[in-house]
């Protein structure tokens, strides 16, 4: 496997689109509810721990491009192969492959549940199921840049869903965020620890970066997604905080949704209806970019067309949607992809960065 990726003009985009792929990467059906989770851990001080996880992500970010720039136009499944070798590269690539699949299989199940809590409590697994993967079958048929077409226009579709927290936002109890600072530093590192999970997701950056043509400009649409996701989820976590009682708030499941279903205007009753069929729109960029990531990894590393990994990736999805369907393996299934998640994402950067630089510097020594 060649260490570098050709990559044809056509297929190439614009730095600026990394701000649309890693937000919505972001953006999942975790925001939905990780707010309370956060508050178990840390309680008031929640924000801080979402702040803590936003500069881990900056300090791991820089790490990753740092180890891409090292190399003309390489990703990370080339990298790890020049770096440990083949039989090791390639195993730590079919770790990212099984992550990525996880954690589409994960949001799947997660947003099917939402749908059966929220909307309609009997419908079937499979048909949710077959129409979320007939839309992301679709939108990966299509290639990279029409799975970035996707990511670019329901980010815009959506961000009027933030204007719904307007009301929650009014009737705010200040006195739930007293007494500040009151969390200790272990606890806040364990709400930091439980924000990655949403957080996760720049990641993709390691795949996509020899498809970016300009990549002298990558840092700055990259940082950005990175603020913009921070925010939405600190505006949601404080809002929550605030609105419901502390002593009820750790028993809430969604707790984002349950804001929205609390809240009602003259012209609209539940406004959770509303939030749940829209968050389609942030699901399926979601899922084709994971199923993207998975097809192009596979091709990379064994050699197995894409439309042959889409199709076989999406009957076992299929399957195991339909099979898993108590919330309880759900959750556990969460559990993993967050624990897996935070090692691979947030932990293995910043080990890779001093490898990859300690080789280099050893090729540039044998040179001489």
């Amino acid at each position: 496997m060649n260490i570098n990726v050709n990559v044809k003009p056509q297929q190439k985009i614009r730095a600026f689109y990394l701000f649309f792929i890693i937000y919505e990467l972001q953006i999942g059906v975790g925001v939905l509810g990780i707010s309370n989770y956060i508050y178990q851990d840390a309680k008031q001080d929640a924000w801080i721990s979402i702040l803590i996880s936003f500069i881990l992500m900056l300090i791991v970010t820089s790490c990753m491009i740092m180890i891409l720039r090292q190399y003309d136009n390489a990703d990370i499944l080339g990298i790890q192969i020049d770096v440990f070798g083949a039989w090791v590269g390639k195993f730590l690539g079919t770790v990212y492959v099984i992550y990525f699949g996880a954690s589409l299989i994960s949001i799947m199940l997660t947003y099917i549940e939402v749908i059966q809590v929220f909307l309609y409590p009997t419908i079937p697994s499979y048909v949710v199921g077959l129409l979320l993967l007939f839309l992301t079958i679709y939108t990966v048929l299509g290639g990279f840049r029409a799975v970035v077409g996707i990511a670019f226009i329901f980010l815009f579709l959506t961000q009027w869903l933030l204007l719904l927290l307007y009301d929650p936002i009014s009737k705010i109890e200040w006195n739930h965020y007293l007494p500040l600072f009151e969390a200790s530093l272990p606890e806040l590192i364990r709400g930091a620890k439980t924000t990655t999970y949403t957080l996760s997701g720049f990641e993709i950056l390691f795949f996509i970066y020899p498809f970016v043509d300009n990549k002298e400009k990558i840092k700055m649409p990259v940082f950005l997604a990175l603020f913009y996701t921070t925010l939405v989820l600190l505006v949601s976590t404080i809002t929550v905080i605030g609105y419901f009682n502390p002593l009820s708030l750790e028993d809430i499941t969604w707790s984002l949704l349950t804001l929205f279903k609390n809240v009602s205007f003259s012209f609209i009753e539940r406004l959770d209806y509303i939030v749940v069929a829209e968050w389609m729109m942030v699901v399926v960029p979601n899922v084709a970019l994971l199923m993207w990531g998975i097809t192009y990894s596979v091709k990379r590393l064994y050699k197995i067309r894409q439309k042959t990994t889409l199709y076989t990736s999406s009957i076992i999805t299929l399957i195991v949607v339909i099979l898993i369907k108590h919330d309880i393996y759900i959750q556990k299934l969460t559990d993993i992809v967050s624990q897996l998640g935070f090692w691979l994402i947030f932990i293995y950067p910043l080990v890779l960065l001093p490898i990859v630089l300690m080789k280099k510097m050893a090729k540039k020594g044998s040179v001489k």
